[in-house]
């Protein structure tokens, strides 16, 4: 991007500094370093090793690890909760609607999944601000990251919105893949056995079923937990919740490389620990890996 961090915040200052501010800025921001990029490299990684993450330029003297660990609260809290919620109800929507398929509820189910799946969250996210915040005022339309000294249901109140919009856009892709998965396993021999066994279809549907089709959908859900870090970016930034995808768009927009960078090793370190613990638990959950390392 055109610029850099110096001239950014000289163009703060509105001409009030000296003929040496510049050199100083650089200086201090550590842009102006005769070290070759491979050098740079290693002095990043010997400072992140030891937990320095370096200074925000946006936000001098502010450290990159204090404003991760004020935002990102906001964002475990918001975008945390909504995937959960997301997962739960999308999965269990989608075995309803294999479980009832070509009737009335999966003649429903499925189209909705697809639509929410395809909107863009941000344009949804505009929609809702519009008419159930500026027209109807149930609820506010920006300032949803509130501090905590606003008190425990100021702070719920300002994030249901957000909130809703957020589950909504997340669970049509886990209806989907939900009850694509669940069809597939109905039509598998231990399926058959159960019904020629004579078990309720009920059960045969979530109790063999939907536990075995669930793989898939758990393997979703562990990715987006890992991108939970990451925040709602387009959902943040519309609502103005300070979280860290609003974070995430405040460093991009102002070239504050050292909080970019903080950023994304936190949103790597996040994905990377998820995806390790998912694939410890498909031991649990899926007793054919269980049975493949025995043998």
């Amino acid at each position: 991007m055109p610029g850099n961090p110096v001239e950014a915040k000289l163009a703060e200052m509105h001409g009030n500094f000296g003929p040496g501010a510049y050199q100083a800025f650089a200086a201090e921001f550590g842009i102006n370093t005769k070290q070759s990029g491979l050098s740079q490299y290693f002095t990043y990684l010997g400072h992140t090793a030891s937990g320095n993450l370096g200074r925000s330029f946006f936000f001098y003297p502010e450290k990159v690890s204090t404003l991760i660990g004020d935002f990102l609260p906001w964002t475990l809290g918001l975008v945390g909760v909504c995937t959960v919620l997301s997962f739960v109800i999308g999965t269990f929507l989608g075995a309803v609607s294999a479980w009832r398929r070509g009737k009335v509820a999966d003649s429903v189910l499925v189209p909705s999944g697809v639509m929410l799946s395809a909107m863009p969250a941000f344009w949804i996210g505009l929609l809702a601000v519009y008419f159930l915040g500026y027209e109807l005022k149930w609820f506010p339309i920006a300032g949803a990251g509130v501090t905590a000294v606003s008190g425990f249901w100021n702070i719920i109140y300002h994030a249901t919105l957000p909130g809703i919009v957020l589950t909504l856009t997340s669970l049509g892709s886990y209806v989907i893949l939900m009850r694509n998965t669940t069809i597939t396993v109905l039509n598998d021999d231990f399926v058959k056995f159960a019904r020629a066994k004579g078990l309720p279809e009920r059960v045969i549907a979530f109790k063999y079923a939907a536990r075995n089709a669930i793989l898939p959908n758990f393997t979703s859900f562990a990715l987006a937990i890992g991108f939970v870090v990451s925040g709602a970016v387009a959902i943040e930034y519309v609502f103005d919740y300070n979280g860290v995808g609003y974070l995430l768009v405040v460093a991009v927009q102002n070239l504050d490389y050292p909080l970019i960078q903080g950023l994304f090793l936190v949103i790597t370190l996040g994905v990377l620990f998820t995806i390790f613990i998912a694939d410890l638990l498909y031991i649990f959950l899926d007793p054919r890996i269980r049975v493949a390392s025995r043998s």
